[in-house]
């Protein structure tokens, strides 16, 4: 076997896709049922919330995988005739926004961004709102399900509720993994397991600092669309989905491992949601969520071989934007591991194993 990869949501499922194409054997291993947590859990807006409020190290990734997602979207939906259902929605942010500060950033990284009416949109909010019109989105859990029916069509293995229990190493080399179906052994091993990385990589952690942190989804059912963009206000984010389908989201809420709802949420959600669109009260909840994001300092991911065992390798830790990021950290992993050029310095995804802090980061060499 050429490589295991540790976790099927979107990074790792798109890390077996592109080894696969390449020609290597992959097994995927999964703790539980494939794309079932954060991948399959968020609402897939393909964008950084306010991108002005992020470091350039976490919107120069998420530029990179806005850009390449749509072919890819468009390349799996041909080859498995599952849709995505990728769109360029557009995104409306309405106040409070620093209006000024947004404009200086969106012109100087030559990102659209207009000025319109909030009424136009939603019809009794008043004042202006700044649209991000080339904001996309795309439908998580067909994403998934479109990502396993690849792997699974180009020859790949995928194991459900296999969780590692452990990873046997000798001579700077990992040389299998226990785990609840017996041992995996493999030239080279890939973990994309979000929030449960720490676990998975026991005492091969190192200083490495990704958590889980919940977050909490309504979902409603209109007849169409009820809105033309996705709307965010401070935080609360409403999507709408082809079908009619609206998401409504999302807590930030450090439980631990906790993926139970609460109704505390259920109710500040929706009480935030009506204030913006009032036809939400003639409509039932049909569906009540909860995720945990793979929290990382700064929201950057660690993407690169472990320090001190040669066939190790992470992709891990991109917080609320592990599928919009996707593309983008896939193509550097396997740049990785091919030894081929980077489209960027990646020095700032190859730090986290230490624990250093982003101004650190930025001064550690190329």
């Amino acid at each position: 076997m050429d490589f295991v990869v540790i976790g099927a949501g979107v990074n790792g499922l798109a890390a077996a896709e592109r080894l696969l194409q390449q020609g290597a054997s992959v097994t995927v291993l999964e703790q539980g049922q494939v794309g079932r947590e954060s991948s399959w859990a968020g609402g897939g807006i393909l964008s950084p919330l306010c991108p002005w409020d992020y470091p350039d190290e976490v919107t120069r990734l998420a530029n990179r995988g806005m850009a390449l997602f749509g072919d890819y979207a468009a390349a799996l939906y041909v080859a498995t005739g599952i849709d995505p259902e990728y769109q360029r929605s557009g995104m409306l942010v309405l106040p409070p926004v620093e209006a000024e500060s947004a404009r200086s950033w969106c012109t100087a990284r030559g990102m659209a961004l207009q000025t319109v009416l909030a009424a136009d949109t939603l019809p009794g909010v008043s004042g202006d709102a700044l649209l991000l019109p080339e904001v996309a989105q795309a439908r998580n859990p067909r994403l998934m399900q479109a990502l396993k029916k690849q792997v699974e069509l180009l020859g790949g293995r995928i194991v459900e509720h296999c969780a590692v229990q452990g990873i046997e190493a000798s001579d700077d080399r990992v040389t299998a993994l226990a785990t609840a179906a017996g041992s995996f052994s493999a030239e080279r091993y890939i973990v994309t397991t979000g929030a449960w990385s720490r676990q998975v990589l026991g005492k091969y952690a190192l200083h490495l600092d990704i958590k889980p942190v919940r977050g909490q989804m309504l979902l409603f059912k209109f007849d169409a669309p009820p809105l033309p963009h996705i709307v965010l206000q401070d935080g609360l984010y409403l999507i709408p989905r082809r079908d009619g389908h609206l998401l409504v989201g999302s807590t930030l809420e450090d439980v631990g491992f906790d993926k139970s709802t609460t109704a505390s949420a259920r109710d500040e959600l929706l009480r935030r949601a009506l204030a913006l669109l009032p036809a939400l009260r003639e409509m039932p909840i049909v569906q009540h969520w909860a995720g945990l994001r793979p929290a990382s300092p700064h929201n950057l991911p660690t993407i690169c071989r472990h320090p001190a065992l040669e066939n190790l390798y992470l992709n891990s830790g991109h917080f609320r934007y592990g599928v919009t990021m996707s593309p983008a950290s896939t193509e550097i992993l396997l740049n990785e591991l091919n030894g081929t050029p980077q489209p960027f310095d990646v020095t700032p995804y190859r730090v986290g194993w230490n624990g250093l802090s982003l101004n650190a980061a930025r001064a550690e060499p190329a």
